[in-house]
């Protein structure tokens, strides 16, 4: 039995969650998310107390999923996600314009990147890049997609990395 879908999930103040069937509706002051979850799983609301649980003992991984979900959305549109990332290297540089990011990452041209609907993309230094936006997951796949562009390499840890990342360094090529 999942132990994540026995946990509920409360509501803050300000955040409203309606249930239409297997449609899952989170209002809060960041804006609006839906999802449509499983047939296997149910989902009750009460008192500013969200409910997840299984319908049958086989979709016990589901329920977990769905909570998990639902909980994202709720902490989304009440409080937000934000990922950083930084830029390790000469002469690389990120600058945000409107909804387009302007990265010079060593390549002979430019990279522009074109956020997404319902991401923000902010520069506070040339250096470092935040990623604001209610979606989980829409955020962590942005940051991971600027990221790819290029990834820190491992003797000398130049690229675009996460704050929080730990690069593990080679020894260079003795002589």
């Amino acid at each position: 039995m999942s132990r994540i879908a026995n946990m509920p999930i409360n509501l803050p103040a300000g955040v409203e969650v309606s249930i239409n069937g297997q449609e899952i509706a989170v209002k809060g002051p960041k804006g609006k998310m839906d999802f449509n979850a499983h047939a296997a799983v149910s989902t009750k609301i009460e008192e500013n107390v969200v409910t997840v649980s299984a319908n049958e003992a086989t979709s016990s991984a589901l329920a977990g999923t769905t909570r998990a979900i639902v909980n994202n959305m709720v902490v989304g549109v009440s409080a937000g996600f934000e990922k950083k990332l930084q830029l390790v290297g000469v002469g690389y540089r990120a600058q945000a314009k409107g909804n387009t990011l302007s990265l010079t990452l060593g390549f002979s041209h430019p990279v522009d990147f074109k956020s997404p609907e319902g991401i923000s993309i902010e520069t506070p230094s040339q250096t470092e890049i935040v990623i604001k936006g209610i979606d989980k997951q829409q955020v962590g796949q942005v940051a991971a997609n600027i990221r790819a562009y290029r990834p820190p390499e491992p003797y000398k840890g130049k690229g675009v990395r996460y704050v929080d990342e730990y690069i593990v360094r080679k020894e260079a090529k003795k002589k």
